[in-house]
């Protein structure tokens, strides 16, 4: 996240964001249990904003939202949280697209480019197949998709899966 922030910093666009992509192929391991990780949405959701992606800074806020409830001797980085989304609400907002993926759809995605069926994936992830159904159509909606095949194309682009 540093080195996207640096890249913006810079004025470097495309190097944020393939930085900023490799975070978020890693933010289904964010946990409440480790407090640096609010700090990392934080500089996350700064990031989309620059780079004009109000849909992937939602996506984090929310779960960001969710760490600060759980987490409430961080309670000074709520103003914090708060003025991020007060700068979402003045951006129009985006086309949805793969930043806007949740942590449990980011856990999916590779899982998308396999054989597997949603029940062996669903097995895998120890989840049932329908929330493997609702994840998954989640995910097509959200970069624009209709089929599986399509899911791992666009996401293969510029998403998750690209390498």
């Amino acid at each position: 996240m540093v080195a996207a922030r640096t890249a913006l910093h810079r004025g470097d666009r495309a190097t944020a964001a393939e930085h900023l992509d490799r975070c978020v192929r890693l933010r289904h391991l964010f946990t409440y249990a480790v407090p640096v990780t609010a700090i990392v949405q934080l500089q996350m959701i700064g990031a989309y904003i620059e780079l004009g992606d109000p849909a992937g800074a939602r996506s984090v806020l929310r779960e960001l939202r969710d760490l600060l409830q759980q987490r409430v001797q961080l309670a000074a980085l709520v103003a914090a949280a708060d003025e991020m989304e007060r700068q979402l609400d003045a951006m129009r907002r985006g086309p949805l697209g793969a930043s806007s993926l949740t942590a449990a759809e980011l856990r999916l995605v590779p899982y998308l480019a396999t054989h597997l069926s949603y029940r062996e994936i669903g097995d895998r992830l120890h989840v049932s197949r329908h929330t493997v159904k609702t994840q998954a159509a989640s995910v097509y909606r959200k970069v624009g998709a209709s089929s599986r095949s399509e899911a791992i194309d666009r996401l293969g682009e510029t998403g998750p899966l690209a390498g």
